[in-house]
């Protein structure tokens, strides 16, 4: 039976909306991977002290892979993309594939956290999700992610990408 995931998506390099849609492209080329649903295009400011504003979504997959070869997958088309690995956070990205939620997974592993750690402070993350996804449940908070997002403390400013 396949899983449900949520996966966020973001750019701040070059150019964002296309780089966005060939990340999307790839990730429905993933074998046993199907694109059930997108979320809008939103515009958000940069976490840390990168200037580039990020173009954001979040994409629902159905997969049959597990959480571990879903994670390389999604790495394999960062490096593809020509993202370079820096060693410093929140830095300007050409893209950033982040695993959200995978069903009800709570998942606790070096290189990857089930659900991902910071959803829930992002409103970056939470109006896209919200949008496409309202009454998920957060598996660790128990909370919907319209209870998370009316609650969330980010003030950084997010909006609709006009088309």
């Amino acid at each position: 039976m396949p899983h449900q995931v949520y996966i966020g998506i973001g750019s701040n390099l070059g150019k964002k909306k296309e780089n966005y849609l060939e990340a999307l492209t790839r990730i429905a080329k993933i074998p046993d991977t199907k694109i059930i649903r997108e979320s809008s295009l939103y515009e958000s400011e940069p976490l840390g002290d990168s200037k580039e504003r990020y173009v954001n979504g979040v994409i629902e997959i159905e997969t049959e892979l597990k959480p571990e070869m879903l994670l390389r997958k999604c790495k394999n088309i960062e490096r593809a993309m020509g993202r370079k690995k820096v060693r410093k956070r929140w830095g300007a990205r050409i893209i950033d594939l982040d695993i959200l939620l995978y069903d009800t997974l709570i998942l606790e592993k070096k290189n990857l956290k089930l659900p991902h750690s910071e959803l829930h402070n992002r409103k970056f993350v939470l109006i896209p999700l919200s949008e496409i996804a309202p009454q998920v449940i957060h598996p660790v908070l128990g909370a919907t992610i319209s209870e998370l997002l009316v609650s969330v403390k980010d003030d950084k400013k997010v909006s609709l990408m006009r088309l």
